[in-house]
């Protein structure tokens, strides 16, 4: 294909951060000039524009095709019109699938267990000796791997979903249907409307991935999952989810397994059940996601920072074994708490309130409850831990101290990662000097 085919002659980016970048990144290569629009550029960002000769643009008017960063809404006055103007309005991941027609997708999206999946399901395929990339919402950007990969599986948002004109993917998953993200689509309906846009271009042939209940329209085959059956389409059982490893969570095995045999099948290979069973023994759980990073005697410290939706946080805490002391705090983003305090009932000891809204959610929740505080995220973090350790006895208790806040980070650390690492370290300081019980 022509380099830069698929884009007009004059292409703007609009919104920079981690996907612009990777947007000029892969423009630049392409031999395509491009310019650039953001309110509030970084140092980073507008080096990069220079670097790369790319001048600022006026976000007005005079472009064939705007590539939207996802957290640019849909209805922004400025895209409003520049579509208006006549320019297409498209995303990162709508550049990809069109620029790079050859090259086999794998989407997974959902409310929760969209990253584990991804990492999953590329996992597996490398298994079967090919060159697997993941990318998407989840680092790296989805053009920064697309030249390297034989197939890329990509992990889409609901934001990056309102964008997507004309894709079409051989294999799509989605993991789940909650509620998140209403400030931005406003309603239940919209925000699963976005998601199921990663269908809307598939065909007869193609494969859509969904756990058992869910029918959505499509014209893909669907094939169904169960969370406590990691098996092939046709029922054998690749593994037991009783086998998987620590923090593997069983509804992302059995729907990556699905999606792998989808893909393998797809491109003429075989589906070795043994090959599947050994990846999935091998496989990790993303970092950051469900990890156990410390262990005191036998209490585990498990670090789910990323649990912010209510199907995260419900599954960690049916997945932590009890008793367990509940880390809960950050910003309230306005979660449903009713699941939550159904699954922590005869499981939760007690709750470990922190950050700007912890103590209302702790109040809201129901649940016996003690504040942690500091005078910055790392002093919260090591109070919140030794909090959690205490409650459940001490160096000789038994049990989970889980960091599943709920709320988002940004009261106090800069990203979600950043709490998780606090509380990792936080909960390694805590392991008995020269005993080993360090993180995994």
């Amino acid at each position: 294909m022509t380099r830069g085919a698929g884009v007009g002659k004059r292409v703007l980016i609009y919104g920079l951060g981690r996907s612009g970048r990777g947007v000029a990144r892969f423009l630049a290569r392409e031999g395509v000039r491009a310019e650039w629009h953001d309110a509030r550029p970084s140092a980073e960002d507008t080096a990069l524009m220079e670097d790369l000769g790319f001048a600022r643009g006026d976000a007005r008017s005079g472009y064939d095709t705007v590539v939207a960063a996802p957290g640019v809404p849909i209805d922004h006055p400025d895209l409003r019109t520049l579509g208006a103007a006549g320019a297409e309005i498209i995303g990162e991941v709508a550049l990809a699938a069109r620029t790079r027609r050859e090259l086999p997708l794998v989407g997974v999206t959902g409310t929760a267990g969209k990253g584990g999946t991804t990492v999953l399901i590329a996992h597996l395929l490398r298994a079967f000796a090919l060159n697997a990339l993941e990318g998407g919402n989840i680092d790296p950007p989805l053009l920064d791997v697309v030249d390297e990969a034989e197939v890329a599986v990509v992990e889409l948002s609901s934001f990056q979903l309102e964008r997507v004109p004309g894709l079409r993917l051989p294999v799509a998953v989605i993991t789940n249907l909650g509620v998140d993200h209403l400030d931005r689509h406003g309603t239940v309906e919209a925000y699963h409307q976005a998601k199921l846009n990663i269908t809307a271009g598939q065909e007869a042939g193609d494969t859509l991935v969904v756990p058992a209940g869910l029918t959505p329209e499509t014209r893909a085959e669907v094939r169904p999952f169960v969370p406590d059956r990691v098996a092939l389409a046709n029922g054998t059982e690749v593994l037991p989810a009783s086998e998987l490893p620590e923090g593997l969570h069983p509804a992302n095995a059995a729907a990556a397994v699905l999606a792998t045999e989808a893909l393998l099948i797809r491109m003429g290979r075989g589906v070795d059940v043994g090959t599947l069973a050994a990846a999935l023994r091998s496989a990790r759980p993303v970092a950051g996601r469900f990890e156990t990073v410390a262990r005191v005697g036998q209490v585990r410290f498990i670090e789910d920072s990323i649990a912010t939706r209510t199907l995260a946080v419900e599954a960690a805490l049916t997945r932590a074994a009890p008793p367990i002391a509940w880390l809960v705090g950050g910003r309230d983003k306005g979660a449903d708490l009713a699941p939550l305090r159904n699954a922590a009932q005869g499981r939760v000891t007690r709750v470990i309130a922190f950050g700007e809204d912890g103590e209302a959610l702790a109040r809201e929740l129901g649940l016996p409850f003690e504040t942690a505080t500091g005078e910055d995220g790392d002093a919260v973090m090591l109070a919140a831990a030794q909090a959690g350790l205490a409650a459940l006895d001490g160096p000789g208790g038994v049990g989970t101290v889980l960091l599943a806040p709920i709320g988002t980070s940004f009261d106090l650390f800069r990203d979600y990662k950043a709490r998780g690492e606090s509380f990792a370290r936080a909960a390694r300081a805590l392991a008995a000097p020269g005993t080993g019980e360090v993180g995994e």
